[in-house]
């Protein structure tokens, strides 16, 4: 098995069930012929519908994309199930399904697409471009499954949101909520989204109104106090 292998595939003669687990591809794909290849390989290796059951906190997002692309071109139906996280790249690989299933206890996280660049400031610049690109391919594919406008996605893609099945489904992210019988029952779940930004702001403004008497607040101690909070 390869290293960098993060799927398996569990088909039965009536079913083909792929389950993606844990990190996409710890290594970048960029360099590595070897693993989207036999991706592609075991995907194309049979026909019929698939099920896809994602529980992952993402990883790389070019990885991300060329599963997503691949699902797109496969020949039959994928209907993803996410059974507790579908959390960034992991997020974008959801959005092939031809149905998105969420458990009542998942969760679906956007964010910002994220790296590490060294270099001057010419490199620095290179890397911010890059990035701004790599975030509108992202929204490509959450608009089209979404329908959602593409500045309201990039919104929650700052904040680093975090959706519960039944917000992710009254936004378009998934159609449907796992262990229901019917569109009633899943009245009893609460639309929940969050967003890391707004409650770390919070977080500040608090901090800020407990030390109005004190001069100034510095940076340094906003960051001790926020670490302890976190911890």
């Amino acid at each position: 098995m390869n290293k960098r292998k993060f799927w398996n595939w569990t088909s039965s003669e009536d079913e083909r069930v792929l389950r993606i687990d844990g990190v996409i591809a710890e290594e970048s794909w960029l360099d590595d012929e070897i693993t989207p290849k036999q991706f592609k390989s075991e995907l194309m290796s049979g026909s019929g519908d698939i099920t896809l059951w994602i529980n992952s906190p993402g990883g790389d997002v070019f990885a991300a994309s060329q599963i997503y692309n691949m699902l797109m071109d496969y020949n039959g139906n994928v209907t993803v199930k996410i059974d507790g996280l579908a959390a960034s790249a992991a997020s974008v690989i959801a959005m092939a399904g031809t149905r998105v299933l969420m458990s009542p206890v998942s969760e679906i996280m956007v964010h910002n697409p994220i790296t590490v660049a060294i270099g001057n400031a010419e490199e620095m610049s290179k890397a911010i471009d890059m990035l701004s690109e790599i975030k509108e391919s992202i929204i490509n594919a959450y608009e089209l499954k979404t329908n959602f406008p593409r500045n309201e996605i990039s919104k929650m893609m700052d904040s680093e949101t975090w959706m519960n099945a039944r917000k992710a489904v009254e936004l378009g992210f998934a159609d449907e909520i796992m262990y229901t019988e019917n569109q009633n029952s899943n009245a009893v779940l609460d639309s929940f989204m969050f967003s890391r930004m707004a409650v770390t702001n919070k977080l500040i403004d608090k901090l800020k109104s407990k030390n109005q008497n004190q001069n100034k607040i510095t940076a340094e101690s906003l960051q001790k106090r926020l670490f302890l909070l976190k911890h």
